[in-house]
């Protein structure tokens, strides 16, 4: 990938990111996370990691995301933001985007442009490949974030019934 497609798509990608956190609507935070998935999965793309690409879309924009929703749903929170002004927080962003910032751009001069033409695995990105990983070596990352989930809904369940 071209450093031109690069900034196109992270451009946006940044910003939708950003409307994740700044938006006060738990809904429209959800539905800008699935964009920001959307947009992730077209790196995916670019990078002839096709399969990875259709598991984002599937997977993360649509079944987690129904599955936050539904939990959002579930709370029944309100579109009324609630305000914390703590003014120290804001600082802390501030400087911990200010150290991401100089973390990238320290990262994209130190990176050459023989490293974009170095060639990929035979069997990069597909379905044989992305299970052997996710069943052998990622396997109890794998299990735990299914249990996470399971008692995320449990937990909104029973926090709906009070």
């Amino acid at each position: 990938m071209d450093f031109v497609t690069f900034f196109a798509l992270a451009i946006p990608l940044v910003a939708v990111a950003a409307m994740v956190i700044a938006h006060p609507s738990p809904i429209y935070s959800a539905l800008f996370l699935v964009l920001t998935l959307f947009l992730l999965a077209v790196y995916f793309l670019f990078l002839d990691a096709h399969m990875v690409a259709a598991l984002q879309i599937i997977v993360y924009a649509g079944a987690i995301m129904v599955l936050f929703l539904f939990v959002i749903m579930l709370l029944n929170l309100q579109s009324e933001p609630q305000r914390l002004h703590k003014q120290g927080l804001g600082k802390i962003a501030i400087i911990g985007g200010v150290v991401l910032v100089a973390e990238l751009l320290l990262l994209l001069q130190r990176s050459s442009s023989d490293a974009a033409d170095t060639p990929l695995p035979d069997k990069f990105g597909t379905v044989e490949a992305l299970g052997g990983q996710l069943f052998t070596t990622y396997l109890l990352p794998f299990e735990v974030t299914g249990i996470l989930l399971l008692v995320a809904v449990v937990g909104a369940v029973v926090l709906a019934k009070r």
